[in-house]
This record gives structure tokens, sequence and C-alpha cells, in this order.
């Protein structure tokens, strides 16, 4: 049974998140209706359940929030994967959405490191009033961080601020849906250091 909860509570933020690696069903209730598209995309490509409850000062700002999420989402998978058996491993995609381009990279490969790239005339701008683009890139990069995964994204094209987020979701949805599903008939630890999971 590859699924985790985590509860995260701090003077910031409160989370709880259920994680299902081969389920489908999502409830998803944060303070970003646009950040709660971007995650129902990323369960839905992804092939995920998921269930998140947040809540945060968003008073300040929307930061706080989207990047304790990708914590907890990092540290579920890490818990829903124990030692990463017969897994895939490696894995990329692509998704467009209309203009954009999204490609994202993935190695589960025990060390949380994340390399992104964004068209410069978009690095400034923001989705909605309270969501700036950069707010993705704290997410991914907490969520690779915690989940111990390299994930190398990249927007190749876009114009529509919108669109370049919700094709970046999608890609790696689809990335890490074909880099955690179980390789056929096979249980080792795909390293040859025999261990993904320090």
């Amino acid at each position: 049974m590859r699924r985790a909860t985590i509860e995260r509570t701090t003077g910031e933020t409160s989370i709880r998140l259920a994680l299902d690696l081969d389920g489908d069903e999502r409830r998803i209730d944060v303070p970003s209706g646009f950040f709660g598209h971007m995650l129902d995309a990323l369960a839905t490509h992804g092939g995920l359940g998921l269930e998140v409850e947040a809540t945060g000062d968003t008073h300040v700002d929307h930061h706080h929030t989207v990047e304790d999420v990708g914590i907890v989402l990092g540290e579920a998978l890490v818990e829903a994967l124990g030692e990463r058996r017969g897994i895939v491993r490696f894995a990329h995609a692509y998704a467009p959405l209309d203009e954009a381009l999204a490609r994202a990279v993935v190695d589960i490969s025990g060390r949380g490191y994340f390399v992104y790239r964004l068209p410069p005339e978009l690095e400034q701008v923001f989705v909605t009033a309270d969501f700036p683009l950069q707010l993705i890139v704290d997410f991914f990069q907490a969520l690779a961080d915690r989940g111990r995964f390299t994930l190398h994204l990249e927007v190749l094209a876009a114009r529509n601020a919108h669109h370049a987020a919700e094709a970046a979701f999608k890609a790696v949805a689809l990335a890490l849906r074909q880099a955690v599903s179980r390789r056929r008939g096979s249980d080792a630890v795909p390293s040859t250091k025999g261990t993904l999971s320090s």
C-alpha cells in the first residue's frame, strides 16, 4: 500500500495531506483557487489519490502556504515510496497547453535537487492578482527537496502565465507518474548503490 498521511502545523500554516500513489480520489481545500486548480492537475495527470486541507497566513501572501504544501507533499511521497523498490525511477515528459510548452525530467534518486527555467519575460508575472508565477518555483523546490528526488523543470515557451504554470504542473505530473510506477517483474532497488532511501 503506497500511501501516506502527513500533518504539519507551524505559526504560518496548518496542513493535512493524504497521498495514495495508486489511488484516484481527490479532495483539495486550499486558500488559493488557482493553486487548488494546479494541485488537482498534478493529481489527475499524475494518477494520484490526493487529499489536502491547508490554511495559512494569506493576509501576508500565499508563499508560506504554497511552499508548505510542497514540503508536506514531498514528505508524503517519501513515506509512500518506502525503500523505492521496483520503481522505474527515471522519467521525462512534455506537456503543452496552447502556446505554452513545459518539460519535466525526474530522477527518484533519494536526493533532493531542483533546476528550473522560465522565459525571462514571465519571471515577474502574476497569474492572478495575488498569485505570482514564481510561487510555482517555490512549490516545486520544496517538493523536490522534501521528496528527495531530482527535478529539472523548464517552461520552453509561453505567453500566458496561467498556461505556463499549468503546463509545468502537468509535465511534472506525467513524469512523476512514470517514475514512481512499478517495473514489471522486479522488486529490486534501481540503483548500483542498492539504496535510494538514504
